[in-house]
């Protein structure tokens, strides 16, 4: 279906855009795939977008053609009979992902428990690998059906061929096409509810969460007692999509977490929060003038060599020292910038709830939000020596 004249801040949860050229909406896979065949044939620019929570697009209009995913369904899978309390499921990619985690959660199905909450749609979940609350998408993720925009081809690519990092993977790092739909594995726990009383989730791994459900980190909960305090959580953040709330009118958090390389993470302040990580991690940060022939960094640093700072080297990772993720949240805050903060006549704001997020406070710009997070990530260079980077699709905006 086209959809003319409607504006991508209309259908983004960040409330920036300007109108596309072309918009064409699919609601069935078939329709999906016939859509970005005819577009693709064309050559020209295009964007696939579904529920719009993490793209921040530009207030001039889009010179091509947006793909909305509109397709809905959750299939359930016959299972392995050597595998015993296993569900696995297939989800259409525009099935919004929370609604996905409300389904599993209301039949005992546990693995994405503690994702509830996270906006967008299930399409989008593998590109960035989501996380949150010591689960993520890799976990419980098996294979997508890859529309692939070079070969024109569907096709099925499991989840240990798509590069799944940190937020990030190899659809997030230039493979391009279409996600078409989602398996995930999941826990059946109907086995432990005979005999327990109720369907308990996966163990409890972050140390918020377990502070919120009054458990110890490792201790299991009901699926949806999880579900409850995860979304608590969220809403306490401004983190859980409300139109009667301005601090949900943002991408969710803005910036990535850096993830440094352990001297480097020596020289910040001890108070400063880090998290050891194995050497595989995907993204690290490397000192000025560390160049990757090739790399996203190299082209980087060609752009923004006036930086004296470290930026990500996904190349570098592969070295044996060890890597320490640190709180963007924490290096924002410690570089001055407060909740509530917006620069001087901006509608563009820091949430008053949670310093990782930039919020529309009513009619702000695209170009309001990029200067915002452009000041935040100068501020946090300046102070500790650390880029940091923008968690969600830009399109038509550079930082």
């Amino acid at each position: 279906m086209n959809d003319a004249g409607v504006a991508l801040s209309a259908l983004t949860t960040m409330q920036v855009g300007g109108v596309p050229e072309r918009m064409i909406t699919a609601s069935t896979q078939r329709e999906l795939i016939d859509a970005a065949l005819d577009v693709w044939s064309d050559g020209g620019e295009w964007l696939v977008l579904a529920g719009g929570s993490n793209t921040v697009a530009a207030d001039e209009p889009f010179e091509g053609t947006v793909l909305r995913v509109a397709t809905r369904g959750i299939e359930v899978l016959p299972t392995d009979a050597d595998a015993p309390g296993r569900v696995r499921v297939r989800v259409q990619a525009g099935e919004p992902w929370d609604d996905l985690v409300a389904y599993a959660v209301e039949r005992g199905w546990s693995g994405i428990e503690a994702l509830s909450g996270i906006p967008g749609s299930t399409g989008a979940a593998p590109v960035q690998n989501i996380g949150a609350y010591g689960q993520e998408l890799s976990s419980s993720l098996v294979a997508i059906e890859f529309l692939d925009y070079l070969s024109g081809e569907v096709s099925r690519i499991p989840a240990a061929e798509l590069e799944l990092g940190y937020r990030t993977s190899v659809l997030k790092q230039g493979r391009e096409g279409i996600v078409l739909t989602v398996e995930l594995d999941l826990h059946d726990t109907a086995g432990a509810q005979a005999v327990l009383g109720e369907a308990l989730g996966q163990p409890v791994a972050y140390a918020q969460l377990a502070s919120a459900l009054g458990v110890q980190l490792g201790d299991r909960v009901s699926v949806q007692a999880m579900r409850d305090a995860v979304l608590a959580l969220r809403a306490s953040k401004g983190m859980v999509l409300d139109p009667a709330d301005r601090d949900t009118a943002s991408a969710g958090s803005f910036f990535t977490n850096p993830i440094v390389r352990e001297n480097f993470a020596r020289a910040l302040p001890a108070e400063a929060p880090r998290w050891p990580l194995v050497p595989a991690a995907a993204d690290v940060v490397v000192p000025l003038g560390t160049t990757v022939a090739g790399s996203p960094l190299d082209e980087f640093l060609a752009h923004q060599a006036d930086l004296a700072a470290s930026t990500v080297d996904a190349a570098a990772a592969a070295s044996a020292e060890t890597l320490v993720k640190l709180s963007a949240a924490w290096l924002i805050e410690h570089a001055g910038i407060r909740r509530g903060f917006r620069l001087p006549g901006s509608r563009a704001a820091i949430s008053s709830k949670h310093t990782l997020a930039i919020t529309n406070t009513g009619g702000a710009s695209a170009d309001e939000v990029a200067q915002l997070a452009r000041y935040v990530q100068g501020r946090v260079q300046s102070e500790f020596g650390v880029i940091l980077h923008p968690e969600p699709v830009l399109v038509g905006l550079e930082l």
